[in-house]
């Protein structure tokens, strides 16, 4: 599974992250959590992500926005500098001190037309993942906070469920997204800020000098 379809769903899945206080039962949480992300235009985190599969494991850190409709800028500081940015047409993934990047349209990435609905607004959590339901074998990264359990729709195949830890202050501070190959990816956000003003620019990807862009079928690290 491409890391760049990983990150994808991560970020469309933090748009339906916050309830907005607890109800008792997962089709009131759910309800709660559409009527408040759908509205929400833009995102800003720092965000730790942990990435475990048979004989690897790593961690890298950085800052995060993602702008309706689907743009998104990941920063990673940490241990490597890189980038991996979305406008509305194209895919970009950049390592610092390459001579090139990566370039793919976002129609080809992988298949981004799941998540990407969650990236437009209109979505109904219950509908995109199934069998949702209480983690209550989960502990949460903090009390207090309500872990749930569902598979994406359609992804059963790569994906074989996606935990979604939310804060009782209505905001998604973890997605564990567990691949059907064996393969985890923890995404942990932290200092979030909600509808944030974010300038167009910064989804435009403008390579270093010297540093050509090739196109390619699929971009991820």
């Amino acid at each position: 599974m491409s890391h760049s379809f990983i990150r994808v769903l991560a970020l469309s899945l933090v748009f339906l992250g916050g309830a907005g206080g607890f109800a008792a039962n997962v089709p009131d949480i759910a309800r709660a959590v559409d009527d408040h992300y759908n509205v929400l235009k833009s995102f800003k985190a720092s965000f730790t992500e942990v990435y475990t599969a048979p004989g690897v494991s790593r961690t890298e850190s950085g800052t995060v926005w993602l702008k309706k409709p689907g743009r998104m800028r990941w920063e990673y500081r940490d241990p490597r500098q890189k980038l991996f940015l979305m406008d509305s047409q194209n895919a970009y993934f950049y390592v610092q001190g390459d001579s090139q990047a990566r370039r793919t349209s976002v129609k080809k990435l992988d298949d981004i037309r799941s998540p990407m609905r969650f990236l437009l607004g209109k979505s109904k959590l219950v509908k995109e993942l199934e069998a949702l339901s209480l983690a209550p074998d989960v502990i949460p990264l903090q009390k207090g906070n309500v872990v749930l359990r569902g598979v994406p729709k359609g992804m059963q195949d790569r994906i074989s469920s996606v935990v979604l830890e939310i804060s009782s202050t209505s905001q998604l501070v973890r997605i564990v997204i567990f691949g059907a190959d064996g393969a985890t990816t923890d995404f942990r956000f932290s200092q979030i800020e909600e509808n944030v003003p974010v300038q167009d620019g910064l989804f435009r990807f403008s390579p270093p000098a010297g540093v050509e862009t090739i196109h390619d079928e699929q971009v991820s690290q």
